[in-house]
């Protein structure tokens, strides 16, 4: 079966720490972390994460790079 591949902004990221989104976005990134989801990311993204406080640049770097 083919990996999903997923576009993401930064807003996901920050989902994370947000009580409507926290449950959810923490399942999806768990997805990640066990390589059943690859997540793609633009430039664009990767700039605003730089501004991002310190946990929501955590949840980025415990992204594996894609194969």
């Amino acid at each position: 079966m083919k990996r999903l591949r997923i576009y993401v902004d930064s807003s996901v990221f920050g989902g994370c720490f947000d009580r409507e989104f926290e449950e959810e976005s923490r399942r999806f990134f768990d997805l990640v972390r066990a390589s059943e989801i690859t997540v793609l990311i633009s430039n664009v993204t990767l700039a605003e994460l730089e501004r991002a406080p310190r946990k929501v640049q955590e949840v980025a770097a415990s992204i594996p790079p894609r194969p």
